[in-house]
């Protein structure tokens, strides 16, 4: 016969290896929601993963179905945007992250002149000085101008993004240096959902791991809160961004994991200006 005490130990057992279980499925869900903005590195890991799990047919098998399959060129994608202006990517590092010289009392925007119309990002140097401070740097640099936006991600993913700030246009670059995280607490991020139109720092996956790769928000996203909100997209920000997202997505590339937006969308013209705190409030 089982005694109290024995039942009491077994419950808690029972509990205990519950908890466990939805812990690890906790952390499995998030690491899959992590890849899709993480550096391209842990993209192509996954890829990888899966094709040695479902493994390639051999030649003569890929021959059969190449020869089964109807021969058909493929219709090109609609395009929305416009030519990019003359110019060459950055290929500018620095050693370390620029002087923190950013008011902390005002308001700075960022203007991404590209060939798909304006993106407006209001940035909140209150809550990501750090963030802020380096946008405005690399905008000053002209470290954004003549760089593509390098990939879209949309209703396959459930992660509605368009991921900016690369200037190789491979999602492998940046500008040498990393930034510390900031504003992971914000009430409207912390949830586990990136609402609409908000704008955050990519990363590696790692903490404080940010450099110059961001991206914007077109639909609520669920995902965990390790990017640093800084902005808001304006209207007319969030306008030209879901233009581009109803244009679609190339196939993934499977050297570097992206899936390039069918727009062509290349930053001509990268600008912060600043503004008050009195000024946001009588808009």
């Amino acid at each position: 016969m089982v005694s109290r005490d024995q039942r009491r130990r077994q419950l808690a057992r029972d509990k205990y290896e519950r908890q466990q279980r939805r812990r690890a499925d906790r952390r499995k869900h998030n690491r899959k929601l992590a890849a899709i903005i993480a550096a391209p590195l842990v993209v192509v890991i996954t890829v990888v993963t899966v094709a040695a799990a479902t493994g390639f047919g051999s030649d003569d098998d890929k021959k059969k179905d190449d020869a089964a399959a109807p021969s058909a060129s493929p219709e090109k994608a609609h395009d929305p945007c416009g030519k990019p202006e003359k110019g060459k990517p950055s290929d500018k590092t620095w050693k370390k992250e620029p002087k923190l010289d950013i008011d902390d009392s005002a308001t700075y925007t960022m203007t991404l002149s590209t060939t798909c119309g304006d993106i407006g990002i209001e940035m909140d140097a209150g809550k990501a000085p750090h963030t802020v401070n380096n946008m405005r740097f690399l905008a000053d640099e002209g470290y954004f101008d003549h760089s593509p936006c390098h990939r879209l991600t949309g209703q396959e993913s459930g992660i509605f993004v368009l991921q900016c700030g690369d200037p190789a246009g491979t999602g492998q670059g940046g500008p040498g240096y990393t930034i510390p995280d900031e504003n992971l607490k914000d009430k409207a991020v912390k949830g586990g959902t990136y609402p609409a139109g908000t704008v955050a720092m990519a990363n590696t996956g790692q903490k404080d791991s940010g450099g110059s790769q961001f991206f914007l928000v077109y639909q609520d996203s669920p995902l965990p809160p390790n990017y640093t909100p800084f902005g808001q997209l304006t209207d007319e920000g969030t306008a030209t961004v879901k233009t581009i997202a109803e244009a679609g997505a190339q196939p993934q590339d499977p050297q570097t994991g992206n899936t390039a937006p069918n727009a062509t969308v290349v930053i001509d013209k990268a600008t912060v200006t600043k503004g008050t705190k009195e000024q946001e409030t009588d808009r």
